[in-house]
């Protein structure tokens, strides 16, 4: 039976906040689900950080009112009390899964014994008092759900702005023609290379890494799709724009992390979702150049439209997405036909490249379709208007 269609229903108990939410987190990612956090009232089972003073007597009082409830202490310490499932700390993902496995056997064998009435019953609810107080029951609504930086709306540059946020390369005119052989850039020689490395063995091992460096290090959790980085968009820009090559790649590396070490307290407007943060730092390492792997004489193609509402929308970005998701363009042209700086196009390309959305075009019938279609502006301006309708609704 898939675990993940009938997770267990847990309560959490004596946490921070920030704890309890890495610990949903946890469950939905290394966990694979077998588990999800419901209010105390809907749950079939609590969960205790057993290593906070006090939890013992609130473990008492929620044992007295749910009896027959499993109970998970996570500790740090092997655990004494015979009616409570102990998890080391720190928790590994086949321990949790092990002891959880035993809380449902034992909720079965508990449901099948009946409840005592309440009529019958000699206990009574236990209010907590004030020493208690910061040790209650953690419920993750909608709301705390949400992280400001991973669920705002995006960020709009004109032209008049690009400059000022995206930076550029001295000695260097990228929308020259004649200099588009050194309007390129190799992602490898900055952040960029570092951040596209980790998210991706994050990814193919499924574990929560840690990128280090000289500066912030970036937490990064593949489950969620989420980074947290102690750091604002103009120290990361900065850092982003940096040639770190030969220089602190020696210094920059990729650990993984324990939950117990991911699990520290966190602020919630410092996390990013993975793709709209290697969008920016791919934008602010371009400085509107080009990825080095794409050939300029060759077209590129979309693959899929890109999230808007998540991403940094640089000048014309819509009107470039529409016109190669109807096929395949050299980056000169895709600026000749909409009659646009090249530099616009570089930066979009280099963006939805470092996330995979585009790709280069070899076959002989894409160049040929390149050089032959041409888009009148009423017939472009109808096909922008039809995707802003859909994206609007």
């Amino acid at each position: 039976m898939d675990k993940s269609k009938n997770p267990l229903k847990v309560a959490l108990h004596g946490m921070e906040e920030r704890t309890s939410k890495t610990m949903v987190m946890y469950l939905q990612g290394p966990c694979r689900g077998a588990a999800v956090v419901v209010n105390d009232s809907d749950a079939d089972v609590d969960v205790f950080d057993a290593d906070v003073a006090g939890i013992g007597k609130l473990m008492d009082e929620h044992r007295a009112r749910k009896p027959r409830r499993p109970i998970i202490a996570l500790s740090l310490r092997d655990g004494t009390l015979d009616h409570v499932f102990y998890v080391k700390k720190p928790v590994k993902t086949d321990d949790m899964l092990a002891t959880l496995d035993k809380a449902s056997a034992l909720l079965k064998k508990n449901q099948s014994v009946s409840a005592p009435t309440a009529k019958d019953s000699s206990v009574q609810p236990i209010v907590e008092k004030s020493e208690n107080a910061n040790l209650k029951s953690f419920v993750l609504d909608n709301d705390e759900r949400k992280k400001t930086a991973k669920h705002q709306a995006a960020m709009q540059l004109n032209e008049k702005g690009f400059n000022a946020f995206i930076g550029n390369v001295a000695g260097i005119d990228v929308n020259d023609p004649k200099q588009f052989a050194a309007a390129r850039y190799n992602p490898k020689d900055y952040f960029q290379g570092h951040v596209e490395s980790a998210f991706k063995i994050s990814r193919e091992q499924g574990e929560i890494m840690q990128l280090n460096s000289s500066w912030s290090p970036v937490i990064i959790f593949p489950h969620n799709n989420e980074i947290w980085l102690d750091a604002d968009d103009k120290q990361l820009r900065a850092f982003s724009g940096l040639v770190i090559a030969n220089t602190l790649d020696g210094k920059i590396s990729t650990t993984p992390l324990t939950f117990e070490s991911s699990s520290l307290s966190r602020s919630l407007d410092k996390f990013h979702s993975m793709d709209a943060f290697l969008w920016k730092v791919a934008c602010w390492a371009s400085k509107g150049r080009y990825p080095i792997s794409i050939d300029l004489s060759q077209p590129v193609y979309l693959k899929n439209w890109p999230n808007f509402t998540r991403l940094l929308i640089t000048p014309h970005a819509l009107r470039i997405s529409a016109l190669l998701i109807r096929g395949p363009r050299t980056l000169a042209n895709v600026a000749e036909v909409l009659n646009i700086k090249p530099q616009y196009v570089f930066v979009f390309i280099s963006a939805a490249y470092a996330l995979g959305l585009t790709g280069q075009a070899r076959r002989e019938s894409d160049a040929l379709l390149v050089q032959s279609t041409e888009i009148k502006a009423n017939k472009n301006k109808g096909f922008l208007s039809r995707i802003m309708s859909k994206l609007r609704s």
